[in-house]
């Protein structure tokens, strides 16, 4: 059984179709990757899958429940997760407080407990913190735990989003361009890295523009045009698909002649 099902999820902007009818299934332990020229509609299908945007048409099935239309953070209670495009990192806590700061979700009790410091309070940011260390070592920063955030590399900024969207244990991960601005070196540890978080389990939606990265580690590509799927299937396939390749060289001779 799929793990997040899209059928038939359209939007319209001012009488501008964004994306429509588009349909596919992301299964446990699979990375689907949504391709496409700029302006195709790759982020415009995250944000209505990820509760940012209301579809106009369609359903968003995760886990069996319809969930079309649900704030992001019901959804990530549900077992959702998602990183953005923009890095969302809090630049002057430390790698571990940015860490923590993902399990807030799960953290969360009682305010008086909290403002009092019971045991109970304690217990739970002990275990957030434990947690935090886990997925730091886990994304290889745990030596750079004590630092300060905005003193990472680009890699490893991209590479602690990652670490505190897992922080939710979530069933789905929704990752926009992990690897954009990154180095030949970066790209490769955090294509490492979603295809470790793939073999847990975990149900991984991808959207990525470095071709050689979505060739690589994708079980199933996804491929949009003007909002249309014009396209689906293993790399290879699709990689042949004369829509496809149409798509892209009409993009790269428009840039020509711009």
């Amino acid at each position: 059984m799929s793990l997040l099902d899209i059928k038939g999820l359209g939007i319209t902007f001012g009488g501008l179709r964004a994306v429509n009818e588009v349909s596919f299934s992301v299964n446990p332990g699979e990375i689907v990757s949504v391709i496409g020229p700029n302006g195709a509609g790759k982020t415009t299908l995250f944000n209505m899958i990820s509760g940012v945007y209301l579809p106009g048409a369609g359903q968003v099935v995760l886990n069996g429940e319809d969930v079309t239309g649900m704030r992001p953070d019901l959804l990530a209670r549900r077992g959702m997760s998602r990183t953005f495009q923009n890095l969302q990192i809090f630049q002057s806590m430390t790698v571990l407080e940015n860490a923590i700061s993902g399990y807030h979700l799960q953290e969360r009790g009682p305010v008086l407990a909290d403002l009092l410091g019971l045991p109970s309070s304690r217990r739970r940011s002990k275990a957030a913190e434990e947690g935090a260390r886990a997925l730091l070592a886990r994304v290889g920063l745990e030596r750079a735990a004590e630092r300060e955030a905005g003193n990472l590399s680009y890699g490893a900024l991209k590479r602690l989003e990652i670490a505190r969207a897992l922080a939710l244990n979530p069933k789905v991960l929704l990752l926009d361009e992990p690897a954009a601005g990154c180095n030949a070196v970066e790209t490769e540890e955090i294509d490492h890295l979603i295809a470790e978080v793939a073999k847990s389990g975990v149900a991984i939606l991808l959207v990525e523009h470095d071709m050689k990265m979505v060739m690589r580690i994708s079980s199933h590509i996804v491929v949009l045009d003007h909002g249309e799927k014009i396209a689906e299937g293993d790399p290879a396939t699709v990689s042949r698909d004369p829509a496809v390749i149409a798509a892209y060289l009409g993009t790269e001779a428009e840039n020509a002649d711009g």
